[in-house]
């Protein structure tokens, strides 16, 4: 059994987003303390880019943040690298396309393999262009992540067929950012994943913002995946975040543990 499976195995998931280098990287570095403390069953480790295509204002400012603090890819392994000696938490890259092509395919997956990376999220490359990524991250036994949207619904069964690790679905149309409401077909949509690939679990993310929100998408899938909301209180609080932050955590996990079954 591999750790995504793990994350999975006891229940709902939370899973938590956090932008590297924002506000800077020993704070990062503290806070992944601090969401494993919470509760939290996997966390996303946004690798900052200067056009996130996927994200709305809130991460799109926080990867600027980093950027502008000189942080890079090398940096971000190195923190890995640390993080590891004390954490045992499932960690999986959040990025795009470019920041791999650039550092380079199989020296970007070798690495990330050696470091305990988990899985692999990348939000600009479609299913049909996967190719070009998966079977390396796959023979180092890292999860690329496939993600599904309320527009997918013609292709769902395609994309569950061959999906590993999660599929990680998409709320609703655009991009990150807090919402209060959602697509009405998502319940349509995991139980398609369902009914295909019983076996593979479904996490929700991209505008959950609360307890309650979570709480009722962990009715209909197998998690809830937060980013905004959690970078939101990094960008007001800075290097004073971690409380907070923590405390939000734990109450995310609460409400998704909540639901049963």
């Amino acid at each position: 059994m591999n750790n995504i499976q793990k994350v999975f195995e006891n229940g709902k998931a939370f899973i938590p987003f956090i932008t590297v280098g924002d506000p800077d990287i020993e704070t990062s570095e503290q806070l992944i303390y601090a969401l494993e403390k919470a509760g939290c069953d996997l966390i996303e480790l946004g690798i900052p880019f200067s056009d996130p295509t996927a994200e709305g204002p809130v991460i799109m400012s926080a990867s600027e943040r980093a950027l502008k603090n000189g942080i890079c890819t090398d940096d971000i392994f190195a923190l890995v690298e640390k993080v590891r000696k004390k954490a045992q938490i499932p960690l999986a890259f959040m990025t795009y396309a470019n920041v791999i092509f650039s550092y380079g395919i199989e020296k970007f997956a070798t690495k990330a393999e050696q470091l305990g990376i988990d899985a692999i999220i990348l939000p600009d490359v479609p299913f049909e262009e996967k190719e070009t990524f998966q079977p390396i991250f796959t023979s180092l036994h890292i999860a690329l992540i496939s993600m599904i949207a309320p527009t997918s619904q013609g292709r769902v069964t395609m994309i569950a067929q061959e999906a590993e690790g999660f599929l990680y679905c998409v709320s609703s149309l655009g991009v990150t950012g807090e919402r209060n409401t959602f697509s009405t077909n998502l319940e349509n949509l995991t139980k398609t994943v369902q009914s295909v690939r019983p076996d593979l679990p479904c996490a929700i993310g991209f505008g959950i913002s609360n307890p309650k929100q979570a709480e009722t998408m962990a009715q209909i899938s197998d998690g809830a995946i937060v980013g905004s909301a959690i970078v939101k209180i990094i960008a007001r609080q800075g290097r004073n975040c971690i409380p907070e932050v923590e405390a939000f955590a734990r109450s995310m996990k609460k409400a998704v543990s909540n639901v049963k079954g």
